[in-house]
């Protein structure tokens, strides 16, 4: 009840967004003129630098699923990640693509599926930590021209809040796991067992700083090269935005459309595009509104790919989404008990 809950509200709001970017008949006329006369060829190393994004990320994954001795090979995982970014993009409530990704790898490793559910959980945290650093530099670098304008001052503060708050949960798991206290959780603390799986998560890690730190190396050419994906859609409706104009607006962007807000973050990214780009280098609404759809079809163009490889993708058995959703809903619990009880998360 309470998951159609959040889709119904979701799906409201995605809708009262849109409403609001596309309710000027004017503004759209200007935006099908700009979209008239874009140069589309800009589209296509955009569309690359997005590929290149996604190859670093593979093989981040990969690296840790090498620590939990799960072996797949390197175009496996990519077609892995690929698919979870087609079910990240297009499915509705709250089975998304990371579950598809542990239910696929838990089929690849039946003895290892323990390891397949951590490494999807390290792999977010490694991607939280290394977007919260290029963030910092990024926000550091142009601090002054963003608390000039009230909309930039809240975006940053946004994005301090919600990065701050992920990377403290991650220092509470981190020292739950160091210290050995996963047992000793009072059953009142709010998210107590996901502080525990975190826990577990990272005691498994802690073995591989190795890996681990060549992950988050990882991470920072690939939010780079997926925050660029919005510059070469700048450049083909001629917004005359800088590469590092577009590095100001994009962490902000991609750190509150990571809420489960609107669908896919539909609407509420062209808003934040609207509203920073117009306060500090008073883009043209119209523009601002191509500059992110244009950055969002080249993310729908490689989920659709995910979505042909899901749909090619060979089984012994058919199982419907309801079904991989409780397998992966049951296997937390699962990881989730064994931690609490001070067990090994494979017992």
């Amino acid at each position: 009840m309470k998951r159609h809950l959040l889709t119904a509200i979701q799906v409201i709001i995605t809708i009262g967004l849109l409403w609001w970017i596309f309710r000027n008949p004017e503004q759209n006329q200007k935006l099908l003129a700009a979209l008239d006369a874009a140069n589309n060829w800009w589209l296509v190393p955009g569309l690359a630098a997005l590929g290149g994004g996604l190859l670093l990320q593979a093989k981040r994954w990969l690296l840790l699923l090498e620590v939990q001795g799960i072996v797949i090979s390197y175009w496996r995982s990519l077609r892995i990640l690929l698919i979870g970014m087609f079910f990240n993009l297009f499915l509705l409530g709250s089975t998304g693509g990371d579950i598809i990704k542990i239910f696929l790898i838990m089929r690849e490793a039946p003895d290892k599926k323990a390891g397949a559910l951590l490494s999807v959980f390290i792999d977010r945290v490694v991607g939280v930590l290394a977007l919260a650093l290029v963030s910092s530099v990024v926000i550091i670098l142009r601090w002054d021209d963003l608390m000039k304008h009230e909309v930039t001052r809240y975006g940053v503060f946004t994005a301090a809040v919600i990065l701050g708050g992920s990377i403290g949960f991650i220092l509470v798991a981190w020292l739950t796991g160091r210290l050995d206290l996963a047992t000793k959780l009072p059953h009142w603390l709010p998210a107590r067992d996901k502080i525990a799986e975190a826990a577990g998560a990272f005691v498994q890690y802690a073995r591989a700083g190795k890996s681990v730190g060549l992950a988050f190396l990882l991470s920072i050419p690939a939010h780079i090269l997926m925050f660029s994906t919005f510059w070469f859609g700048a450049k083909a409706f001629a917004a005359g935005l800088n590469l590092l104009s577009i590095y100001c607006v994009m962490p902000i962007v991609a750190t509150v459309t990571a809420l489960p807000i609107s669908v896919g973050g539909a609407g509420l990214r062209e808003g934040l595009f609207i509203k920073i780009l117009g306060a500090l280098y008073a883009t043209p609404e119209p523009i601002a509104t191509l500059v992110s759809l244009s950055g969002f079809m080249m993310q729908v163009f490689w989920s659709l790919i995910g979505g042909a490889i899901y749909l090619a993708y060979r089984s012994t058995e058919h199982t419907s989404l309801a079904e991989m959703e409780k397998s992966v809903d049951d296997l937390e619990k699962r990881v989730e008990h064994n931690i609490e009880a001070g067990r090994s998360p494979e017992a």
